[in-house]
């Protein structure tokens, strides 16, 4: 049975930024807190919300919400003017533009649970030519909460879509366990740097080694 709304991870599920991402991110700190970023608490699965706010705690920063407001900022403009580097060093991960193109073919909607800030996301997905397959309004960002299953919520609350009716696919521990928190069907692509074994035995209903094989993918979400 095809979904009514598929959901996507952005980084290591969609995209590869090899990097670029970490200097924007360390700028962006710099620019907020006049500190060089000397270390980073781990981002995988987690949201800039957190990632800041652990991260400003390593380096004796006080933590306030207008500090994360600020960093938004700082960091989505950085995004903006540095688009093009992005796209010369990153890139969409193999088959991911053929599974968007072929699910929007048969109507299903499409949109981003992601612990990006919106407009970085905004920006990876128009850099690698994957935001026009999404309904971006009705995805869920950093700005929205601080785990996933928080913004999978919210997700399915802009979009009108009960859980039962939708895919999550994503590539971390954290992906499977707030999509299974909040009820959805879990994909997981093993495509950054948790292993197929790992993903499974957190519980994902399906594991695909990547997003090359455009008919097992289309299969799997289809359920």
């Amino acid at each position: 049975m095809v979904p009514e709304l598929v959901l996507w991870d952005i980084d290591h599920t969609l995209m590869a930024t090899r990097g670029f991402g970490g200097e924007l991110w360390a700028q962006a700190f710099r620019q907020v807190t006049g500190v060089v970023l000397r270390e980073q608490v781990s981002v995988t699965g987690s949201t800039e919300r957190v990632i800041l706010r652990e991260t400003a705690r390593l380096h004796d920063i006080r933590y306030r919400d207008d500090l994360f407001t600020r960093f938004a900022d700082a960091l989505g403009a950085l995004h903006v003017r540095r688009a093009a580097e992005l796209r010369e060093r990153g890139h969409a991960l193999p088959g991911a533009a053929a599974v968007l193109a072929a699910l929007e073919d048969r109507g299903v909607r499409q949109s981003v649970v992601t612990g990006n800030i919106r407009q970085a996301a905004e920006v990876k997905l128009a850099t690698f030519g994957l935001d026009g397959y999404m309904r971006l309004d009705e995805g869920a960002y950093a700005e929205d909460g601080e785990g996933r299953p928080e913004l999978l919520c919210a997700a399915l609350k802009r979009s009108a879509t009960s859980p039962s009716d939708a895919v999550f696919l994503g590539d971390t521990l954290a992906d499977v366990a707030g999509g299974l928190e909040a009820g959805v069907r879990v994909v997981a692509v093993a495509t950054g740097r948790t292993s197929p074994s790992d993903l499974s035995a957190a519980g994902a209903h399906v594991v695909l080694g990547g997003l090359s094989d455009t008919d097992r993918a289309l299969a799997v979400i289809g359920g």
